[in-house]
């Protein structure tokens, strides 16, 4: 009998994370009142009004991504992850990415290191055609062990034209776009499952496919910024817009709660994913932490699904997934790849 393994397990409690999140977040609710802010808490990116322009700001890192190159001794690409978690977040209210700071603690400098870092979010940086326009380094050996590396951006947009998730409404068409694979989030996860139970190196070969199992962790997170403002500059009505990273396709909720989701007709997921289901971790807990090959998630009208899905794939394959449901309310329904239903 396999034994079952979840994100807890890993050392990543996700209602643990949330109570935190909101502690914090309880005691900075008063400073609200300096800024003139356009969207609800909870969503991908906050939104300031600015004059007669709307300002998104998000900010991520890449997590425990980092030892896998650690793991790897390859840098160059984790800087794409970066830039991809927070230009991606960006997206979900409708803006457009301009700018970006960066930071960089190190247990100690590393100039060749940095070097290749720096090779990964210049990438992604053009990908997004978006400026770096600073950022900050630090040199903490007590607190750092070898680095982390995170992010803030700045996006723009007419006021007018902000994508919330309050006109979603029942009909409306569920479009999602392919994932490269694992992206940045659940890598605590699998790393537990590929380290740990099955005791494999990262040189080793992913079980089922002739990729090393560190090369398919490390595929940079996709970043869709091409093909979602192609969308957002045409006549397509967008309803919402959802990132898929931590916390899975309940992310989908932070756009509306008031409806239902359902994905009757999700992609078969890469490989990596069905290895890491197959060794342990329920079904549920699958599509509650990983992308389970959709990276990103637009809810359009009805009438605009076939175009919205012929202007993504220029860029990246996309299909529809399913569709939004009056009742029962607050709910992500999932006929998932092993022909199981989850509700997330």
């Amino acid at each position: 009998m396999i034994r079952l393994v979840t994100y807890a397990d890993s050392g990543v409690d996700i209602g643990l994370e949330a109570l935190t999140v909101s502690k914090l977040t309880s005691k900075l609710k008063n400073t609200l009142k300096y800024a003139d802010i356009l969207t609800g808490e909870g969503h991908f990116a906050s939104i300031i009004r600015l004059g007669d322009k709307a300002i998104a700001m998000s900010t991520d890192g890449v997590g425990s991504k980092i030892l896998v190159a650690e793991k790897m001794g390859k840098y160059d690409t984790i800087g794409i992850d970066c830039i991809a978690m927070v230009v991606n977040d960006i997206l979900c209210v409708g803006a457009k990415p301009i700018a970006i700071v960066d930071y960089l603690a190190m247990e100690k400098p590393d100039p060749e290191i940095a070097s290749k870092i720096g090779e990964g979010l210049a990438k992604g940086a053009e990908l997004a055609e978006t400026a770096i326009i600073g950022g900050e380094t630090a040199t903490l050996p007590e607190i750092i062990k070898n680095f982390d590396l995170a992010a803030t951006g700045i996006g723009v947009t007419d006021p007018e034209k902000i994508i919330t998730g309050e006109n979603i409404k029942a009909g409306d068409i569920i479009i999602g776009v392919e994932s490269s694979g694992i992206h940045s989030n659940g890598l605590t996860l699998a790393r537990k499952i590929f380290f740990e139970k099955l005791n494999l190196d990262a040189n080793d070969p992913l079980p089922g496919s002739r990729d090393k199992i560190g090369d398919e962790l490390l595929k940079p997170t996709r970043i869709y910024v091409k093909p979602i403002l192609e969308v957002l500059n045409s006549e397509i009505k967008v309803h919402g817009l959802a990132h898929i990273t931590g916390g899975g396709f309940a992310n989908i909720k932070r756009l509306k709660n008031t409806v239902t989701y359902n994905i009757d007709n999700p992609p078969e997921p890469q490989t990596i994913f069905k290895t890491i289901h197959e060794n342990g971790v329920p079904i549920n807990e699958m599509y509650r932490v990983f992308n389970m090959g959709i990276g990103f998630i637009l809810v359009v009208d009805e009438e605009d699904a076939k175009e919205t899905i012929k202007t993504v794939q220029k860029t990246f394959n996309a299909k529809e997934i399913g569709a939004v449901e009056k009742e029962p309310v607050g709910a992500v329904k999932i006929k998932t790849y092993t022909e199981e239903d989850v509700t997330l």
